[in-house]
């Protein structure tokens, strides 16, 4: 049985001190969940204090971009390394923010990854296409390439780390979400490439988040699907009831 992982993406929101109040603020809410993993990803200059705030309560850390070199002449970048000591548990990459503003590739993504790794922390790989993509009929097509490139040359035993995140771009922070159907059917396609490239045993054990404007609302019927193994949330994790609330309504 796959346990289900929900993680906030607070994106660029949040000063330190807010960042301190909302953690504090949601660890009381989530403090007796057990079948969910529970994961908040702020910005960087909060995550030690983030860290520090957390102590040794129920929520994971996590980093929302990483550089794929160890140290060196990169002007604003992070790497692997300086993420682990800041006090992260995981990273997410390849989100579409990522992809659309900055015009990172499935390559660059792949690099990260592996590099990632290399620091022994978790990850959320997004995938996801645009409207345009999926009005073409290309949705399938656009998502297993993103796979296919993001999480080349990996093996099984990478993949243990890794969680894969499907967020139409479309539904992210537009209000829009993709019906429970359209998002299981994604799920299962992306569960087959994944068996397709590592086999059927990683491909049943790895866990599948949906993103795509997640809230309390319509969270009870995207868990009922069963490849949808919990959800990247972005508006609501930025106030605790709603956040908790999601957690909370996430089970299998």
């Amino acid at each position: 049985m796959r346990k289900p992982i929900v993680v906030g993406n607070w994106k660029m929101n949040k000063t330190i001190r807010e960042a301190v109040d909302l953690v504090s603020e949601l660890k009381p809410l989530v403090v007796d969940v057990s079948n969910v993993e529970v994961g908040v990803a702020p910005p960087f200059t909060a995550l030690s204090a983030v860290r520090d705030a957390i102590g040794g309560a129920n929520i994971l850390l996590g980093g929302q971009n990483v550089f794929w070199e160890s140290g060196g002449a990169f002007t604003g970048e992070i790497s692997p390394a300086m993420l682990k000591d800041a006090g992260c548990d995981f990273v997410i990459l390849g989100h579409s923010e990522r992809r659309q503003y900055f015009r990172e590739t499935d390559a660059e993504v792949n690099r990260k990854v592996k590099a990632v790794l290399s620091e022994q922390l978790a990850l959320i790989v997004c995938v996801g296409e645009l409207l345009e993509q999926r009005e073409a009929g290309q949705a399938s097509s656009v998502v297993g390439g993103q796979i296919r490139g993001c999480l080349a040359g990996l093996s099984p035993e990478d993949m243990e780390r890794l969680v894969i995140a499907y967020e139409p771009v479309w539904a992210i922070g537009t209000g829009k979400t993709a019906t429970p159907q359209i998002a299981e059917t994604m799920h299962g396609e992306i569960r087959a490439v994944v068996e397709d490239m590592f086999g059927g045993e990683t491909a049943e054990a790895v866990r599948i988040q949906y993103g795509g404007s997640v809230n309390p609302e319509n969270v009870d019927a995207l868990m009922t699907e069963p490849d949808i193994d919990g959800a990247l949330v972005g508006g609501a994790s930025l106030k605790a009831e709603a956040f908790s609330q999601i957690v909370r309504r996430t089970k299998k």
